[in-house]
């Protein structure tokens, strides 16, 4: 692999994990849900196989106040559903971007990266 090579997967990679961060935050504040997550986050969920699970790690460890209104599928799959709405596909530590999403990138340029247009959904009490 060439220099630029190695420099524009970089890029692209560096690219994809803002894209899904930018998408799992504006999806959880969507919700109501006071959840930010940061590079250092998302690696240390990276071991776990799939992005259902890694949510339900998360919330199970440091928000299982939730699990006493709201099944743990329930919070993953609202979750998931806005995230992939916006930055559709799978972060993981090797991946590099493959699905910039339209939708998603126009959204986070207009709104410098929250899309507020779906806001009909209640926040999930509690959060």
């Amino acid at each position: 692999m060439s220099h630029s090579s190695a420099g524009r997967n970089a890029t692209e990679h560096d690219q994809h994990l803002h894209n899904q961060l930018s998408a799992f935050n504006s999806a959880f504040a969507e919700l109501g849900l006071r959840f930010r997550w940061d590079a250092t986050t998302l690696y240390s969920l990276a071991e776990i196989q799939g992005e259902a699970a890694r949510l339900a790690a998360y919330i199970e460890t440091h928000h299982a106040h939730l699990l006493k209104a709201y099944s743990i599928d329930f919070l993953c799959e609202a979750i998931l559903e806005r995230k992939n709405a916006q930055a559709p596909g799978e972060w993981s530590p090797g991946h590099t971007a493959r699905h910039a999403g339209a939708k998603g990138a126009a959204a986070e340029a207009a709104h410098g990266g929250w899309d507020w247009s779906e806001l009909h959904l209640p926040a999930l009490a509690g959060a």
